[in-house]
């Protein structure tokens, strides 16, 4: 056998990645702050680029406005933006309201307590991360020891503990409004009405989140806060029960009254109270404080007078940029080297490639944002309930995108609407066929309905999950006992036996 050298023509396809396409991707999924860190070290590697001052001497209605109306514009008329999809294929990836005279009345040795007592702002701090000493050296345990926030140990446990996204929103909605002593501030009926959801479905959801740790938090007032570390301690009976609910005698010390109410002689009084002293009143300031950062919404949703949905993009966090081609021609001219004149023809080219792919990627997130908003439309009229199913598929080929670029736009990108900012990814989810020619039901609408029949059963009905299959096929969704069973349990509530066991002691004791 001889071996011989030959020549062979092969023709073949493929798409070529450049790294203008991959900055065009990476452009595409970063959220607002990644990209103005983005942009400004590109301003300090390309001479050429500059930012556009002319629009930030404007005033920012104008600028907002304006800002609208060009993208849109630009929308109309744009033809160019095959490179994006091309691109897509190939790249998929104070408890003071309960005591007049504060807490130091039934706690009062706080201050020898620890730190967790004391005024936040005296004890949390920053890890020091400046060199230590003078001789350069940096302490490395700041950078692996930093504390762990509240609000993030809380949102940790609920991803675990709830399952059902809408629940998950109302869940996270009220971690917001958590202080740093772990109280829950501000009014749960106005979240109720902002969200535009039940209040039976609030207040399931806040007692899910009562048993988090650290035990206490979500608390509206000393008394709860108490009563829920009590709880979790299993040591909540009738008669501390009555003496938490009269903490103003306490810090008055009358304690002939408390006896009464709590039916208990002196001894038992004494072993109470010292109880109660060793609970935590503050029981989130164990946790690190941490500089919270506002989410900034990438768009804006606001109703017309006519009821329509007008959607724009926010205009501050766009990056303006300028391609200085003045500059350019100026330098170019005493340009004398081949390697000085390619040098700025690659600053030009990367130049104007950056401006074309932020102008690209503004007008892709708005498109998205439309259609997001026409698809949703009972959510903004109506509220939770009604949100529809909806995947990236339906999104893209509504709007002629791959599903993967529709992926990317709704990463790391908010919305703010009347009823609270939202990342685009909320208002995807799953369906659920329809009992006949009717359409499609979103799986949250139908955890929301399953918990409704549940939380609405008595004593006598407690349904079972064929009943309620049977209730849910007459309201016109098509859905299998096992699902129905999978949701339940998803939702952490009880099968109808132990309900119907609950139900009967419940009875019992208020008989008693």
């Amino acid at each position: 056998m001889t071996l011989s050298a030959k020549l062979e023509l092969k023709q073949s396809q493929n798409l070529v990645m450049t790294p203008q396409l991959q900055q065009a991707i990476k452009l595409l999924q970063l959220s607002n702050l990644e990209l103005n860190v983005f942009v400004e070290g590109e301003l300090e590697r390309n001479p050429l680029l500059e930012h556009d001052d002319s629009a930030a001497r404007s005033e920012p209605e104008t600028a907002e406005a304006n800002s609208a109306e060009a993208t849109e514009s630009r929308e109309e008329t744009a033809a160019d933006e095959e490179w994006l999809d091309l691109a897509s294929d190939a790249a998929a990836s104070d408890p003071s309201g309960t005591l007049d005279a504060g807490l130091e009345n039934v706690f009062p040795d706080a201050e020898a307590q620890g730190p967790q007592f004391s005024d936040i702002g005296g004890w949390a701090s920053l890890p020091n991360k400046a060199p230590a000493g003078g001789n350069g050296a940096m302490n490395l345990e700041a950078y692996v020891a930093a504390e762990v926030s509240l609000q993030d140990h809380l949102t940790q446990q609920l991803q675990l503990a709830v399952a059902e996204p809408v629940e998950r929103l109302v869940g996270q909605h009220l971690i917001d409004m958590v202080d740093e002593a772990g109280y829950l501030r501000g009014d749960i009926d106005g979240l109720a009405d902002r969200l535009g959801a039940p209040m039976q479905l609030i207040e399931a959801t806040l007692s899910v989140l009562q048993s988090f740790d650290p035990a206490g938090v979500f608390a509206r007032d000393l008394g709860e806060c108490l009563a829920l570390q009590l709880k979790d301690q299993n040591r909540y009976d009738p008669s501390i029960a009555a003496l938490i609910d009269n903490l103003d005698l306490l810090a008055a010390h009358d304690h002939v009254a408390l006896k009464r109410l709590c039916g208990a002689d002196n001894e038992d009084l004494l072993e109470m109270i010292a109880e109660i002293r060793t609970l935590n009143p503050k029981p989130g300031l164990r946790f690190g404080k941490t500089t919270v950062q506002a989410v900034v919404p990438d768009v804006f949703v606001r109703q017309r007078p006519d009821g329509s949905w007008h959607v724009e993009l926010n205009s501050d966090t766009l990056p303006k940029l300028l391609v200085n081609r003045s500059y350019y021609a100026t330098v170019s001219k005493t340009a004398a080297s081949d390697k000085d004149k390619s040098y700025l023809q690659d600053c030009l080219q990367t130049a104007n490639w950056l401006v074309k792919s932020l102008d690209q990627r503004a007008r892709t997130i708005l498109k998205v944002a439309k259609e997001i908003v026409r698809q949703q439309d009972a959510f903004f009229s109506y509220g939770i309930q009604h949100l529809k199913p909806l995947n990236l598929k339906t999104v893209a080929d509504a709007i002629a995108m791959h599903e993967s670029t529709v992926s990317r736009v709704t990463s790391n990108k908010y919305m703010a609407t009347s009823r609270g900012i939202f990342e685009l990814k909320y208002f995807f989810s799953s369906a659920i066929a329809a009992a006949g020619a009717g359409d499609a039901h979103s799986s949250e609408a139908v955890r929301h309905r399953i918990r409704e029949l549940i939380d609405n059963e008595a004593l006598e009905k407690v349904l079972s999950d064929d009943k309620i299959v049977e209730l849910l096929r007459y309201d016109g969704v098509d859905i299998a006992r096992r699902t129905v069973a999978k949701y339940r349990e998803a939702m952490r509530i009880p099968s109808s036996v132990q309900r119907r066991r609950d139900k009967k002691m419940a009875a019992q004791a208020a008989r008693i």
